[in-house]
């Protein structure tokens, strides 16, 4: 019986709508049955600097009890989401300083053959959803890692539109995350959970093909030493 799905989910949030997103994506994978990891990123930026922005301090504060991202993480994970907003088009630091913490298990070999996903937020529409994405996948085809975005693969796409997957636009968080944000990030984790799950068994299968095909090797040796005796 092939085991559970184990899911990482790594984010970075400032003001807290890439926590609200995490949290959906944590609590719909424990429901579609895996096992969930929830981390975010350490924080770079300066206290004053959370301080002057009251949304900031708010999800700083009221985060303390999810642990920060190890490498160890994302070792253990078969499948990895990642979040961020989006920084000039681009990945935050935060979570880019830790995506480069993992140098070395890439250097092992050990982020290559897992699922990769990914969700972000911008302050408006058009400021970096698809680019955020596409800047964080290129270091997914770096690890050799097998990337499963959402596509257009359920109706309820079409109503958030990014097939590259969940994003929220916030009005500098003046639009809170909505149904149609749910529902994107419901759809994305389950769809990674379960190409996860076909590659998981596929491996575990060739895994006790293998063993058995070694034993079968090993059988005729044992059964002719046994006689020897």
């Amino acid at each position: 019986m092939t085991t559970p799905v184990k899911l990482a989910v790594i984010y970075y949030s400032s003001t807290g709508t890439i926590t609200e997103i995490a949290k959906e994506l944590h609590d719909a994978g424990v429901q579609a049955g895996a096992e969930v990891r929830l981390a975010k990123a350490g924080e770079l930026a300066p206290q004053d600097a959370i301080d002057s922005n009251p949304a900031w301090a708010a999800n700083q504060a009221s985060t303390t009890h999810i642990p920060e991202a190890t490498v160890a993480d994302v070792e253990w994970a078969d499948a990895v989401i990642f979040g961020t907003p989006t920084r000039f088009g681009n990945v935050s630091s935060q979570l880019k300083q830790f995506i480069d913490t993992l140098g070395g298990l890439w250097a092992e070999g050990k982020l290559a053959d897992k699922v990769y996903s990914g969700f972000v937020s911008t302050a408006t529409a058009h400021a970096g959803h698809e680019s955020t994405l596409a800047a964080l996948y290129t270091s997914v085809h770096h690890f050799g890692g097998i990337l499963v975005t959402p596509g257009f693969t359920d109706p309820a796409k079409f109503v958030d539109g990014n097939p590259y997957g969940t994003s929220h636009t916030d009005g500098q968080g003046t639009i809170p995350v909505d149904d149609a944000v749910r529902t994107a990030a419901r759809i994305q984790v389950e769809r990674v959970i379960r190409t996860t799950a076909k590659l998981k068994a596929a491996a575990e299968a060739e895994t006790r093909a293998e063993a058995r095909s070694h034993a079968e090797e090993e059988s005729p040796r044992r059964w002719w030493q046994r006689r020897r005796k």
